[in-house]
């Protein structure tokens, strides 16, 4: 029997693999600050951005320096907002945003993930029709009664101007959706209320998701995986159906 990868091996990987996400990070904050300033308090994107950092355990020291290498006080690299959207095999939408300081490079990689796994890209606007951008706060199941937990959250988020609170019946969880403007105060709000999310982040939602199977399945997880794994992109979105993908 072949043996799994040796502790210090798995290490490593986890590194790396923290080290990519604090570069995106890193990235986000940067051209979050260069855009509307340093200062988070007026800055709505860089306080969601310095908030992402914060959750990844990222040192306040190194989101500061980002934040003065973007307002010129430390010299640093710039980088551009890209967007590329396009088809995954079955029909599949994708979106992908990227931070790049060099474009040439960045279309390259994403246009070369599209080929290597049967999918196409589009045009700008080709896709992106197909979603919402959307905040959402997203809760675990409540250790407590269940009927309470929720019923705690959608009064919190009534009070504090959510748009809507979605229920998953199969888990218990919940999200409380914000227009993006309104993403901050909402989440202050309801962790004023004692109620902080579990997770919480600005996205895109597809208005319609597409069920995969089989080959075609793995082909969609194959390039969404890839994509992830760029340097230059920040986040992918797709109107793939998760329960396919989590069977392929």
């Amino acid at each position: 029997m072949g043996r799994g990868p040796s502790i210090e091996a798995r290490k490593n990987a986890s590194d790396a693999k923290r080290g990519k996400i604090f570069t995106k990070i890193i990235r986000e904050i940067g051209v979050a600050a260069r855009g509307g300033g340093g200062d988070p308090n007026n800055n709505p994107r860089l306080r969601v951005a310095m908030d992402k950092g914060l959750a990844a355990n990222m040192s306040k020291d190194v989101i500061e320096r980002a934040i003065k290498k973007a307002t010129g006080e430390l010299e640093g690299v710039e980088y551009e907002e890209v967007r590329y959207e396009g088809y995954a095999p079955g029909g599949v939408a994708v979106i992908v945003d990227c931070l790049t300081d060099n474009r040439v490079r960045t279309v390259a990689d994403v246009r070369h993930a599209f080929s290597k796994c049967g999918g196409n890209m589009g045009t700008e606007g080709s896709v992106a029709f197909m979603f919402k951008r959307l905040g959402v706060l997203t809760y675990a199941p409540g250790a407590d009664e269940a009927s309470s937990f929720e019923s705690r959250i959608t009064e919190a988020a009534i009070e504090a101007g959510a748009d809507d609170i979605v229920v998953y019946p199969d888990d218990g969880s919940i999200d409380v959706v914000t227009a993006p403007e309104n993403f901050a105060s909402v989440k202050d709000a309801m962790e004023a209320a004692g109620l902080a999310p579990d997770h919480a982040e600005i996205t895109f939602r597809a208005d319609n998701d597409i069920a995969v199977a089989g080959d075609t399945a793995q082909q969609v997880k194959k390039l969404l995986d890839m994509l992830e794994d760029l340097d230059d992109v920040q986040d992918v979105y797709s109107n793939v159906d998760q329960a396919g993908l989590e069977q392929a």
